[in-house]
């Protein structure tokens, strides 16, 4: 991958739908290249920018986990496509299988869904659903939670001001509280805060400041946030078909006994 960046004339890093977690000049020191900084607006409604002369020279976007982990970068690949402009993927890992270093085992994974920040008149439910159908055939559902990066507030966008908020990611605190908000208004049992296990996960990638948290989703929101160390999170919910080695492993990062109670107990894991 270094040789193919080495040989584009414009070299754009992506900023958008997901943070990177070293300094830009470090990775500009290991290119040898400087890279362009591509915000929402260039990603979003000015990808013509970045496929500008495409067709005569190498360009590359580079992408915070894998190019195929968003709608946004296959809306650019199909936009090159039109074009005539060949293209290139260089795939990386993604939080959609570094997930498995919480112990869960990958196969055992269903949809994944988002959770967005909840406003006073917006609180959308249907990821609900998706977690209640993971649920009916006992599998994990991974929940990515929201970020706010170059987002207008509603007078700014109204007035065409570029003014924008300050960036907000969505923490393993807030998540929980929304999740529970949910259940009380569905009252299925697909997120008892008591009887539900989860397991917070927080820049993953194997490096110092990855945080891996298991328990109930009850005893994740009690957790005093800096528990939980710096954004990206994630969180998943555990299904019912949980393996005993899914449970000694995940057992590690527990906050307590009770992990295994339920899993036990509420779960039905055999214990080995």
């Amino acid at each position: 991958m270094a040789e193919a960046i080495k040989r584009c004339e414009r070299v754009y890093l992506e900023a958008y739908t997901s943070i990177l977690m070293i300094e830009r000049e470090k990775l500009e020191e290991f290119y040898g290249r400087s890279l362009i900084v591509a915000d929402r607006d260039m990603v979003e409604t000015e990808s013509d920018a970045i496929l500008e002369r495409s067709n005569e020279v190498d360009v590359a976007l580079l992408v915070v986990g894998d190019p195929f982990g968003a709608t946004t970068h296959t809306d650019i690949l199909l936009r090159a496509r039109a074009l005539g402009i060949p293209t290139e993927v260089i795939h990386n890992a993604s939080i959609m299988n570094a997930i498995g270093a919480c112990g869960l085992q990958l196969y055992n994974f269903g949809q994944a869904v988002s959770l967005v920040f909840f406003t006073d008149t917006w609180k959308p439910d249907s990821f609900y659903d998706r977690i209640a159908e993971n649920a009916k055939l006992g599998m994990h559902t991974l929940v990515l939670l929201d970020i706010k990066v170059k987002e207008q507030s509603i007078e700014n966008l109204a007035r065409g001001r570029k003014i924008y908020e300050p960036p907000r990611y969505m923490s393993i605190p807030l998540a929980v509280s929304q999740l529970a908000e949910v259940e009380e208004i569905r009252k299925e049992g697909v997120l008892d805060p008591e009887t539900t296990l989860a397991i917070a996960m927080s820049r993953v990638g194997g490096g110092p400041l990855q945080r891996i948290v298991a328990g109930t989703l009850s005893q994740l929101g009690a957790q005093d946030p800096s528990v939980y160390g710096q954004p990206l999170h994630s969180l998943v919910i555990v299904g019912k078909r949980l393996h005993p080695l899914e449970v000694d492993y995940a057992s590690a990062f527990a906050v307590d006994e009770i992990w295994k109670r339920v899993a036990r107990d509420v779960y039905k894991v055999p214990e080995e």
